[in-house]
C-alpha cells in the first residue's frame, strides 16, 4: 500500500497499483499547468468518509509507493482516470477497465 501526501497535512492510502496509475494523471495535468479537484473516500463502509483536495503546481504532493517494482501501466485505465480528472467531478479512484473481450 502506497501513500499520497498533500501539503504535509492530508495522507491517503492507496494499493500501489492504484497510486501509479493517479500518479501519471496527476503528473500529466500539472505538467500543462491544469488545477483540478481530487476526491476519494476512505474509512469502512459503515464509517465511509469522503475527502476533496485542490491541486495545484504550488501544492506539495508526494507519492510513496510500498514497494521498490514500477506496477504496470494499463493506457486504458489512465484514459478513464483522465476523463475523470477533465469533468466536472474531478479526479477520483476509479476500478481499472475489465479486458476487452
Amino acid at each position: 500500500m502506497g501513500t499520497l501526501t498533500y501539503d504535509s497535512a492530508v495522507t491517503v492510502t492507496f494499493d500501489d497499483r492504484m497510486l501509479a496509475h493517479l500518479q501519471v494523471v496527476v503528473w500529466a495535468k500539472l505538467r500543462r499547468g491544469e488545477q483540478f479537484s481530487f476526491t476519494w473516500a476512505e474509512g469502512q463502509p459503515a464509517e465511509h468518509r469522503r475527502t476533496s483536495v485542490w491541486i495545484a503546481p504550488s501544492i506539495p504532493l508526494a507519492f510513496r509507493y510500498d514497494g521498490i517494482d514500477v506496477p504496470e501501466i494499463d493506457q486504458r485505465w489512465i484514459d478513464a482516470l483522465m476523463r475523470a480528472a477533465n469533468s466536472a467531478g474531478g479526479l477520483r479512484p476509479l476500478p481499472q477497465p475489465e479486458a476487452e473481450r
